[in-house]
């Protein structure tokens, strides 16, 4: 069998300028040094991803999006197409961040559609998934997360089910500092592979599952020793190079 990937994401949401992003670049690379075995991805605003293709061009970190459209091409002002990330250099794109569901009420419909077009470019999505505080205090976490990986992988084949990272984000410890507990983490994660294997069998097996929520480099090593986490999707943790390095070293 497989081995499953190991993935350090760091997301910067609305974060940094061009010359932030050159400096950032720099000084990461710099503090990271080798990584072997923890595949690096950084995934920025969309004016960013041409100037870090620029920086990386020599490096083995990975560029992701944060969203895209699912349309190839046509009237939809203000989106992206998959083409047009791949031209600046991604191979992953985040899709159905909470931050996107809450705020600009994207269905799991729409989700759907953006995955099924991310892995008909060739993107590896990074598909995210979590409940709010409510629902995890009335017993209906794995509930409410099911149904969203139900409809946002549905229609997929085993092989294109296999091409895809989860991130389960708890909507409670994005940015609040509080983090799920190393059990309850695996715990949902070990959740996530049995649904993902109802659909797809086999392949739930290398299916590479982050944690994501108020990481660092004081929680990620215990975090990674779980059994079913295989990595974070990292926000703000990210944003300082030194920091997301050492997170990265604390990873391996």
């Amino acid at each position: 069998m497989a081995k499953r990937r190991k993935i350090i994401a760091g997301n910067w949401k609305m974060n940094k300028t061009a010359p932030e992003a050159r400096a950032y670049t720099a000084a990461f690379q710099k503090a990271l040094g080798e990584a072997p075995g923890v595949e690096v991805v950084v995934c920025a605003p969309y004016p960013l991803l041409p100037v870090l293709k620029q920086e990386l061009v020599a490096s083995a970190i990975q560029l992701g999006a944060q969203n895209m459209f699912w349309a190839v091409e046509g009237a939809y002002t203000g989106e992206v197409s998959a083409a047009m990330l791949l031209e600046t250099g991604c191979t992953y794109v985040i899709l159905g961040h909470s931050e996107r569901r809450e705020l600009l009420q994207e269905t799991d419909e729409m989700i759907a559609r953006k995955i099924k077009a991310a892995l008909t470019a060739g993107l590896t999505p990074i598909l995210c998934v979590g409940e709010n505080l409510a629902q995890r205090e009335e017993n209906k976490a794995l509930d409410v997360v099911r149904g969203q990986i139900q409809q946002d992988l549905s229609g997929l084949s085993a092989a294109e089910i296999a091409r895809i990272v989860v991130a389960y984000e708890p909507i409670w410890a994005i940015g609040t500092g509080r983090t799920a507990s190393s059990e309850d983490a695996q715990e949902m994660c070990a959740g996530i592979r049995s649904v993902v294997a109802a659909l797809s069998g086999p392949a739930a097996a290398v299916l590479p599952i982050l944690y994501g929520g108020s990481v660092k480099a004081e929680n990620i090593a215990e975090l990674m020793r779980r059994e079913d986490i295989d990595g974070a999707l990292v926000g703000g943790a990210s944003l300082d190079p030194q920091g997301f390095a050492a997170l990265v070293q604390q990873a391996r």
